[in-house]
C-alpha cells in the first residue's frame, strides 16, 4: 500500500483546499491502512517536501505534528508506524529519484493501492509509473483527493480507462 503526500504541514499554494480533500480521504486511509497493517501487507509512505529536501522521516512527521501545522490532524490520524517504510521524493513520481521500485522488487510486491494526494498529479503520476512497470494497480477512489473535485474525477477516469487500474471504494479493496 503507498500513502502519497499525506504528511505534510499543507503550507503551499492550494495547500488550504487540498488540506480539506486530505481530511476527507484520511480516514478511508487510515482504516485501509490498518487492514493492510492486519494482513501483514508493506505499508510505504512516500512524500515529498515542497520544495525543501529533508533526510529525516521522524524529524519531518513530527514538525507536521506540531500545533501550528495546518496538517495536523491528518497526520494524526495518518502518522507511519515503526514497521511502515517511509521516504521522500523530489518530484511528482514515488518512482522518480526514490528507491521505491527496487524496494518493492525485494519485497516481492507485484499488487499497489495508491491512497493520498493530489490524485491528479502525483497520485496520477506514481500510477503511470506503476503501470509502465507491470504493477497491478488499484486505486480507493475514496482515498483519493485534490483541490477541486473535477481533477479528481478526471484522474479517476484516466487510472481506469489509460492505465487499466481497479478503482473502487476503499471498503471493496481485497486485502
Amino acid at each position: 500500500m503507498l500513502i502519497l503526500d499525506m504528511i505534510s504541514e499543507y503550507r503551499y499554494p492550494d495547500g488550504e483546499r487540498i488540506m480539506r480533500s486530505a481530511l476527507r480521504a484520511a480516514p478511508n486511509i487510515a482504516r485501509l491502512r490498518d487492514r493492510a497493517h492486519a494482513a501483514r501487507l508493506p505499508v510505504i509512505y512516500v512524500n515529498d517536501t515542497a520544495g525543501k529536501w529533508e533526510s529525516d522521516p521522524k524529524a519531518f512527521v513530527d514538525r507536521c505534528m506540531q500545533p501550528d501545522s495546518r496538517g495536523r490532524k491528518i497526520v494524526q490520524l495518518l502518522a507511519p508506524t515503526p514497521e511502515d517504510y517511509f521516504m521522500f521524493k523530489p518530484r511528482h513520481s514515488a518512482f522518480f529519484g526514490t528507491p521505491l521500485h527496487a524496494l518493492l522488487e525485494q519485497l516481492r510486491i507485484h499488487r499497489l493501492i495508491a491512497t493520498g494526494i493530489t490524485s491528479h498529479q502525483c497520485v496520477l503520476f506514481t500510477a503511470m509509473d506503476a503501470h509502465v512497470r507491470e504493477y497491478e494497480l488499484i486505486v480507493p477512489s475514496d482515498c483519493v483527493g485534490a483541490g477541486a473535485a473535477a481533477d479528481t474525477r478526471h484522474a479517476l477516469y484516466i487510472f481506469s480507462h489509460a492505465l487499466m487500474a481497479k478503482v473502487v471504494g476503499s471498503r471493496q479493496v481485497r486485502i
